[in-house]
């Protein structure tokens, strides 16, 4: 009797296996919402730098979202935005479709607003300036890298996302917009800004015959835009053939832009060498090199300085350390991570830190920044007065360019 109810107990075991072998359970659908969602948390997950992901399970992130249900899109951007908060890193981050547009243009076109590039501090949360646009308002009314924005008309921006206080910065031309504005040692002020149509021509040049010896072709380079590489090109062509012996570049409140737009500019100045290394989360190491193409072997002396930051610091640090340019003027800003763009199928889209770079002699500068060769404090000065006689750093530049018959033979070595 006791085996039989055994092995009824063994066929009733065997059925339900075969019958479970031979259904399944429906796949849950996902609504549009949850594919949205899904489809960031994907990105993320196979992209970002970190891959504890700020020591935390993100499996279980993505089920506890999609458990709770996302019911329309405002709540599905809401949930995209705090899983990456978790992260802890406010480089890597959510744009709404206008944002991301806004982001887009700022590489390639011209916008409208105070002429302010911003980044969150990665230690304290503050919002701060990076620099302020060549010829802007924000310019024209001397804020400076470093300065802490504590408010926008009214708003505090710790309140507010880092593309949020981009957005309400930028505006229809003629607008006004007040900021409350914090420098290092001083106390805050409000500034109220006019806004204007900010002009994102990367590239101004000229050829300096009058403040030294030997004629030195200064090129200023505001931000690395895609464009910025075919600028700077036909800049360098044009000085040449006007009988430039030396140059100045000025990289002074640049913050940044494509990487891509950073290497091919390296490569006008570099014959050869690495460029930048670049290290992702396994660890392992890529990198970019010169190709032979560099348009000139004249001297070169690079100006810095709390502005510069990102792609600057890479182009920087690559004529540093294969000893092709001096450096001249303060500590750089200290971005040492690279974020690509990801497309959301809704025309939103997601800034993602992927990788960190290092300089060819394998310096890691986030947080610490490029230190100058020589090191020369940036004075208050205007707009027109940059790069002239006025301007401590780039005369600086030029004596070091004209005093050191060696220099160029130096560089190339």
């Amino acid at each position: 009797m006791h085996k039989r109810a055994f092995w009824v107990g063994l066929l009733v075991i065997f059925q339900i296996i075969l019958l479970s072998a031979w259904w399944t359970p429906p796949a849950l659908a996902f609504t549009d919402e949850q594919k949205l969602f899904s489809q960031a948390w994907r990105i993320v997950s196979q992209s970002y730098i970190d891959d504890s992901f700020n020591h935390q399970n993100w499996w279980k992130l993505r089920e506890k979202v999609l458990k709770q249900g996302l019911d329309n899109r405002e709540e599905t951007y809401s949930a995209i935005q705090k899983m990456l908060e978790s992260l802890d890193d406010p480089f890597t981050r959510f744009l709404r479709p206008n944002q991301y547009r806004s982001l887009q243009v700022n590489t390639s076109g011209e916008l409208s607003g105070v002429g302010l590039q911003i980044a969150l501090d990665p230690e304290t949360g503050e919002l701060e300036v990076v620099a302020p646009i060549a010829g802007s308002p924000a310019e024209q009314a001397s804020i400076q890298p470093r300065d802490r924005i504590l408010e926008i008309d009214g708003t505090l921006t710790s309140r507010l996302t880092l593309d949020e206080a981009a957005a309400r910065m930028r505006g229809p031309i003629g607008t006004a917009v007040t900021l409350k504005i914090q420098g290092k040692n001083g106390e805050p002020r409000s500034i109220e800004l006019v806004r204007d149509r900010i002009s994102l021509n990367p590239v101004y040049a000229l050829l300096d015959s009058q403040t030294s010896s030997i004629p030195i072709g200064y090129i200023r380079l505001t931000q690395f835009s895609a464009n910025a590489p075919t600028e700077v090109t036909d800049a360098i062509d044009r000085l040449e053939e006007q009988g430039a012996r030396a140059y100045i570049l000025d990289l002074r409140n640049n913050p940044g832009g494509l990487l891509q737009a950073g290497i091919e500019i390296a490569r006008l100045w570099l014959d050869q060498g690495t460029i930048v290394y670049t290290v992702n989360r396994q660890g392992m190491l890529g990198s970019f090199e010169a190709d032979g193409s560099a348009l000139t072997e004249d001297p070169l002396v690079v100006l810095v300085n709390q502005g510069t930051a990102s792609a600057s610091e890479i182009l920087a640090g690559a004529l540093q350390d294969n000893r092709r340019a001096k450096i001249v003027g303060e500590k750089t800003f200290g971005k040492g991570l690279i974020q690509s763009l990801f497309d959301l199928p809704d025309g939103s889209g997601l800034a993602v830190t992927v990788a960190k770079y290092e300089t060819p002699n394998h310096r890691d500068i986030h947080k610490l920044g490029i230190k100058p060769d020589l090191e020369v404090p940036l004075e208050s000065i205007t707009l027109t007065q940059v790069g002239t006689a006025q301007d401590g750093q780039y005369q600086a530049a030029v004596t070091l360019l004209t005093s050191n018959s060696v220099l160029a033979a130096a560089m190339r070595s």
